[in-house]
């Protein structure tokens, strides 16, 4: 038999995360058009891309970062518009991009470049992007008028069919006085300039009035972890805003102990008993993606009761507390996340990280299957 641990993914919880992101960009701004871009980068946030494929059939686009993961899309039956969120790397890309109907952001002069020297190719469309202050990828705002000048041109030329307007937020999570200065910088700068915009994140998408204060009038968000059942902002938890879990991981106890008073636990002795416990040995470590600085304390599941991790998380094993469960015994089923078991946002707070880094974090060896329920 194999090793107990086994991810499964959703796609119904997807869909309706994905409904209800639609449905509150359309309470926001229900005299505009508003698309939704379901990002699906990093294997669809570690769930996979089929089953993020299937699970995101109504939305208007899909948004990735990979050439190969966007004609992987296009293979699983994909027709509606693909982003590549970083763009294009190489002048070969430019070819396959025509080819596959893929849509690319530019942000550097290298890329106008690129699109510029290439042959003649299928037009691609294409989203200009800003740094209005996230200081990672776009053109600055001082000379972001003649970028978008260069892109016009290249879509007179027949090699871009659409000529869109982006950026990026720093802070839509804890701090909307940084975005809102973000989204005025974004306005001053692109004011009279045509074409779709595309501006707001999963934290930018759900917070009240943002998606409703974007200029223009085609707009294309941009939501990735909350559609995957997760918040994006901390200290909240996904259930507050009507999102399910889009994937359970879950493993079983593989031994257990009575510990007397006084034993440590695990790699450090970093957890010491306070009286006589039962422990349980659990088939999940750091090398499958859970968190290896989760603290004593970060909830787990067992036998469908709530109880606790205790000591250090070492790369194959992690220790709970049995107490709670007197029946769990070898082979009880453990849930570290999801459906029936703690959120993937409390074991993110208790491990100083968040749900993204969790769940495009789970690694090769943890094998993942779709909930055939779906």
């Amino acid at each position: 038999m194999s090793r107990p641990i086994l991810a499964v993914v959703h796609p119904r919880a997807l869909a309706h995360n994905l409904a209800q992101v639609s449905k509150h960009v359309a309470s926001e701004k229900a005299r505009a058009a508003v698309h939704v871009w379901a990002v699906v980068k990093a294997n669809g946030y570690g769930h996979g891309l089929d089953a993020a494929v299937r699970g995101f059939a109504a939305a208007d686009g899909l948004a990735l970062l990979e050439v190969p993961e966007a004609v992987r899309c296009r293979e699983l039956g994909w027709q509606r518009p693909i982003l590549l969120l970083e763009g294009f790397f190489k002048p070969g890309d430019i070819d396959v991009l025509a080819r596959y109907h893929i849509s690319t952001v530019v942000h550097s002069h290298a890329q106008l470049a690129m699109l510029e020297a290439a042959s003649a190719h299928a037009p691609i469309a294409a989203h200009v992007m800003l740094n209005s202050g996230m200081h990672r990828l776009g053109f600055q705002p001082g000379e972001y008028a003649a970028a978008f000048a260069r892109a016009q041109a290249l879509l007179a030329a027949g090699k871009l069919s659409v000529v869109g307007k982006m950026t990026h937020f720093a802070r839509a999570d804890d701090d909307l006085a940084v975005t809102r200065a973000q989204l005025d910088c974004f306005a001053r700068v692109t004011a009279g300039l045509p074409g779709p915009v595309s501006v707001c994140n999963s934290a930018a998408v759900l917070s009240p009035g943002l998606v409703a204060a974007v200029p223009g009038d085609e707009q294309w968000v941009r939501p990735g972890i909350c559609l995957y059942g997760a918040s994006p902002y901390v200290g909240r938890d996904a259930t507050a805003l009507n999102l399910r879990p889009a994937m359970t991981l879950h493993s079983e106890i593989i031994s257990t102990h009575v510990l007397p008073a006084g034993e440590a636990i695990g790699y450090g002795y970093a957890f010491r008993t306070d009286h006589d416990m039962r422990v349980g040995i659990v088939a999940c470590g750091y090398a499958d993606g859970y968190p290896r600085h989760a603290i004593t304390g970060t909830p787990v599941t067992v036998a469908g009761v709530r109880t606790r991790l205790v000591g250090r998380v070492s790369m194959d094993m992690l220790s709970v507390d049995l107490d709670p469960v007197p029946l769990a015994d070898i082979g009880s089923r453990v849930i570290l996340w999801g459906e029936g078991g703690p959120s993937v946002d409390e074991i993110s707070w208790s491990s100083s990280t968040i749900a993204n880094d969790l769940l495009a974090g789970l690694t090769h060896r943890v094998p993942r299957r779709v909930d055939v329920a779906d």
